[in-house]
C-alpha cells in the first residue's frame, strides 16, 4: 500500500470513498465517535480497501487541539469504530507536557499515541492496588512475541502496562527526540503499539510521513499488525493524524 493511497483515504470525509492517486478502486475511512479535546475535537479511525482489507488505524485530532493543553498529563480515550480490525479495542492518547523519564531521552513535551488490544476495563485494572501487580509486571511474553532489538522496561506504568523500546534509536543515542514506536506488554502478553510524537514535531505540521518499525518473528493472537506508522497534518481538513499503518 503506497503512501499515496493511505493519506489520501485518511484526508477527506467521515466513511467516503475517494479515488486514490494511481487511479485504483477507492480506500474508505471510518470515524469512531468525537471527543473533546482541549480546544479541538478529536476521533479515532480506521481505513479499509474497497475490499475491506484493513491499512491503518488512527487517531485525529483538530489544529485547535493543541491549544489549551493541560499543564498536568492528561489522557484523551477513544472508542474504535466498528470497523476496526482484531485485535484492537481502544485508543488512548497520553499528554505529557514535561515528558517522562528516561531523564534527559522523553522529557519534552509530547503525546503517546497508544492502540490497545485489551478492553478499556482491563486497562483501567492495571493498578498497584492488585494483589498479582509484581507478578504480572514479571510476567513478559516469550521471546518469539518480542520485537527484534527491543528490551522491556523493570516496571509498568499502572493503566498502561510494561513499556519496551529499542535502545539503538536516536533519542538513545545523543540526538533529540522527536518521533519513536514503543510496544507494551502486560501480564505475558503485548497488549499495546504506541506511537510516540514530540509536541514540537506536531509544532511544525509536517506532511504525513510513513515509519517502518520493527517486528517480531510471531504474533500470539490472529489478527493485522502494524509494520509502519504514520504521522502528519493534513492541510485541507487542518487536522493530524497519528496511526499504525501497513497492517498485515
Amino acid at each position: 500500500m503506497t503512501l499515496s493511497r493511505i493519506w489520501a483515504a485518511a484526508a477527506l470525509a467521515a466513511v467516503a470513498a475517494v479515488a486514490c492517486s494511481d487511479g485504483t478502486s477507492p480506500d474508505k475511512t471510518y470515524f469512531g465517535p468525537s471527543i473533546t479535546m482541549n480546544n479541538g475535537t478529536a476521533r479515532s479511525y480506521v481505513v479499509l480497501t474497497s475490499d475491506g482489507a484493513p491499512v491503518s488505524v488512527g487517531v485525529s485530532f483538530s489544529e485547535t487541539a493543541l491549544a489549551g493543553l493541560p499543564a498536568v498529563g492528561t489522557a484523551y480515550v477513544f472508542a474504535l469504530p466498528s470497523e476496526a480490525p482484531a485485535p484492537y479495542k481502544h485508543a488512548v492518547i497520553n499528554w505529557s507536557p514535561t515528558g517522562h523519564p528516561p531523564e534527559g531521552v522523553f522529557t519534552v513535551p509530547h503525546f503517546d499515541v497508544h492502540f490497545y488490544t485489551i478492553t478499556p476495563d482491563e486497562r483501567a485494572a492495571i493498578l498497584p492496588t492488585d494483589a498479582q501487580f509484581g507478578a504480572k509486571t514479571a510476567r513478559l511474553p516469550s521471546a518469539e512475541f518480542v520485537p527484534s532489538g527491543y528490551v522491556n522496561d523493570p516496571f509498568a506504568i499502572p493503566q498502561m502496562g510494561v513499556h519496551w523500546t529499542d535502545p539503538s534509536s536516536p533519542e538513545f543515542n545523543g540526538q533529540a527526540f522527536t518521533k519513536e514506536f514503543i510496544y507494551g506488554s502486560w501480564d505475558g502478553a503485548f497488549t499495546f503499539y504506541e506511537p510516540m510524537v514530540a509536541k514540537s514535531l506536531l509544532d511544525a505540521k509536517p506532511a504525513m510521513s510513513v515509519t517502518t518499525i520493527k517486528l517480531p518473528s510471531r504474533y500470539a493472537k490472529p489478527g493485522v499488525y502494524p509494520t509502519s506508522y504514520a504521522i502528519g497534518f493534513d492541510n485541507i481538513a487542518k487536522e493530524y493524524r497519528i496511526e499504525i499503518s501497513g497492517l498485515r
